[in-house]
């Protein structure tokens, strides 16, 4: 995974946080990743722009999605992975955490 690879951050910010969900939109310039993590809660993703993700899995594999603004999708609790800004252009997506 990147953890080799000097990228920028993506840049999350809280918009809710309280007993029944939490919201973050985050925001990724051109190459930015959210570093290696694992999704604790399952959630939903809604992108604000096009998005051009770049995937790196927790077994060290790659793959590639593009999903178009507005589009949703969800996944389950224990989910780890990177998640890259594989694309030329800002993006930006809004990620809905249901506890």
């Amino acid at each position: 995974m990147s953890q080799f690879r000097a990228r920028p951050p993506a840049v999350p910010t809280t918009l809710v946080d309280d007993a029944v969900v939490r919201i973050i939109r985050w925001d990724f310039e051109p190459g930015a990743d959210t570093g290696v993590h694992t999704h604790g809660l399952g959630y939903v993703v809604v992108p604000m722009t096009d998005c051009d993700f770049l995937i790196e899995e927790e077994d060290g594999t790659e793959r590639r999605a593009k999903i178009e603004k507005g589009a949703a999708y969800r996944r389950d609790a224990g989910t780890t992975h990177n998640v890259v800004n594989g694309g030329s252009a800002a993006m930006s997506f809004i990620e809905i955490e249901y506890k």
